[in-house]
């Protein structure tokens, strides 16, 4: 039984296919922002930077996560870099807000489970945008976000982090559990560098969401996501 997750913008459409077990189609990479590049001063130099990612190799989404800051600095952020990202193929996504997701015309938002319910998520986003959720390390919790109708469920943290406090530490056999019985794309956070995603992507993880790992990798971005596609059998540019 195929599933096929549907990301759609004014300028392109990406299908990202994903099917049970063995399968599935390969993994792909979930870049998430730095927390803090709202400000004019740090949003110029951070555009460049993530367009030589997006030049480097295939990615299938971007997530503007900006923490501790004003709506107004979020929509600035978004207006900026979401039609560099679709650009590139790839979706834009907002972080904890679909009301700001919304208003910005963004292909989705992810929540975690403090953030705005499930419901007033969709209803704040309509039925044909992308809504992730965060599972933690939870089957039930991940399970709950499927039967809701969750575009993709998110399982970590798999290793330290200092990106965010992770509430949660995940085992690896839970992608292995999810991917092996359900067709509703996962996601593997928490600490990820080329160095350490082989047993991810193994485990069957459909995308991998990397902040440091890209943004503080030693060779730059463009090499971090050359070295990602690299591992998930996809040649970067």
């Amino acid at each position: 039984m195929l599933t096929s997750l549907l990301l759609s913008n004014a300028r392109t459409t990406l299908e990202i296919v994903t099917m049970p077990s063995d399968q599935r189609e390969r993994c792909r990479l979930y870049l998430i922002t730095p927390t803090h590049i709202g400000a004019e001063d740090a949003l110029v130099p951070f555009t460049e930077q993530l367009k030589t990612a997006l030049d480097a190799g295939d990615i299938a989404c971007v997530q503007l996560r900006l923490k501790d800051v004003d709506d107004d600095i979020v929509l600035r952020a978004g207006e900026a870099l979401m039609p560099i990202v679709q650009r590139a193929g790839a979706a834009f996504l907002v972080n904890d807000r679909p009301d700001l997701a919304a208003k910005l015309g963004a292909d989705g938002a992810h929540i975690g489970q403090d953030d705005a319910s499930y419901e007033a998520a969709r209803a704040a986003l309509g039925p044909d945008k992308i809504l992730g959720v965060t599972a933690h390390n939870s089957r039930h919790l991940a399970m709950e976000a499927a039967g809701k109708g969750a575009d993709y469920v998110a399982f970590g943290a798999f290793f330290p982090t200092l990106t965010k406090d992770a509430k949660a530490r995940a085992d690896i056999e839970i992608l292995e559990w999810w991917s092996e019985i359900f067709e509703v794309p996962c996601l593997a956070i928490g600490g990820i560098t080329p160095e350490n995603a082989a047993p991810l992507v193994a485990a069957g993880a459909d995308f991998l969401a990397v902040a440091s790992g890209i943004w503080n990798y030693s060779e730059g971005a463009g090499a971090a996501v050359r070295a990602f596609n690299k591992l998930f059998g996809s040649k970067g540019h």
